[in-house]
């Protein structure tokens, strides 16, 4: 009986690890995305990137990396029903006194796992 008991509390815990990730914003996993890109956190970005876009990790990793990069005014929304997160807010990039923007729009997102995922930009 305690047998019994234990298996179910296990599997009663492994369900809620696993919905965990399906009820998460789409919407949070573009922003973080985007701080990370900024912040050249190659170790979240990895957690963030989608399978199919796994061999960019570098690329995106250093896109920002000679610059000074801010996230600003970042909000992002899902699209119902769609694969589709639009976005408004900015990357402002100072290369060396000169301010460049890099306007948000919109990015395609993935379940992978049960976690949302990056999935480059969208239409």
């Amino acid at each position: 009986m305690t047998r019994l008991i234990l298996l179910f509390t296990l599997m009663l815990v492994m369900a809620g690890c696993a919905d965990e990730g399906t009820t998460a914003d789409p919407a949070d996993t573009v922003i973080n995305y985007m701080q990370a890109k900024v912040d050249g956190d190659r170790e979240t970005l990895s957690g963030l990137l989608c399978a199919d876009l796994e061999s960019t990790l570098t690329r995106e990793a250093q896109s920002f990396a000679t610059v000074d990069a801010t996230l600003e005014n970042a909000t992002c929304e899902h699209n119902a029903d769609t694969d589709i997160v639009t976005c408004s807010g900015a990357i402002l990039a100072d290369y060396g006194g000169e301010n460049t923007e890099f306007p948000l729009t919109s990015y395609r997102v993935v379940q992978e796992d049960g976690v949302w995922k990056w999935c480059g930009e969208g239409e």
